[in-house]
């Protein structure tokens, strides 16, 4: 038989009591499902994603176009050298934006897994970080220029594209852009994603 003084009991009870509380939390919430969807006709969607990687803070950025039949127009990727993740993730995004005006893309659908970062361009919100506060400047004045846009969050798995072009960044020598044909590491996501593939994230 196993005995437990109080004060030993009391300290383990301590220990346990909050992951107890939150598994039971957890154990009636419904999973999340996610998947990527196709815009509406005459738009064209962008996902993009940045990425940090080390402790160097290595940074790369990507994203890609689709139309509605969710077909791939344009994908991009580039290493930005040393960044911090919130910088590439705007740094993606903009560069994203930037090449949206070069194709005369009016009708634009952006989404991204930051959420926080959507929010603040959304909201136009003012950040502290000069630099993190330039990026979002440089993007809220450039999406007037659009006929209409709208910018989204969406969980990572329906983002696999746009965070398997920034992975392609971190091993690019220079920036990279397909057009019309997709790097080969895309062609099973994009099938996926094309065919409404959905994903369940735990909460």
């Amino acid at each position: 038989m196993i005995m437990f003084s109080f004060t030993s009991f009391s300290r383990c009870q301590r220990l346990v009591n909050k992951p107890i509380l939150t598994l039971l939390r957890n154990f009636h919430k419904e999973p999340i499902p996610v998947a990527w969807e196709k815009p509406e006709i005459g738009w064209t969607k962008l996902n993009f994603d940045g990425s940090c990687k080390g402790r160097a803070g290595k940074g790369s950025i990507g994203g890609i176009f689709r139309n509605h039949k969710a077909e791939f127009l344009l994908g991009y990727a580039e290493s930005i050298g040393r960044t911090t993740s919130t910088i590439a993730e705007l740094a993606a995004l903009r560069r994203g934006l930037e090449l949206v005006l070069e194709n005369g893309w009016n009708d634009v659908w952006l989404e991204g897994d930051a959420k926080t970062l959507v929010d603040i361009i959304v909201e136009k919100r003012r950040v502290r970080c000069a630099e993190v506060q330039r990026h979002v400047s440089d993007i809220i004045s450039i999406i007037p220029e659009f006929d209409n846009c709208m910018i989204s969050h969406i969980f990572r798995e329906g983002n696999r594209a746009a965070h398997k072009l920034a992975q392609l960044g971190h091993q690019s020598q220079k920036p990279q852009i397909w057009r019309r044909i997709p790097p080969h590491q895309l062609l099973q996501i994009m099938h996926e994603d094309a065919e409404g593939k959905i994903f369940f994230r735990r909460r």
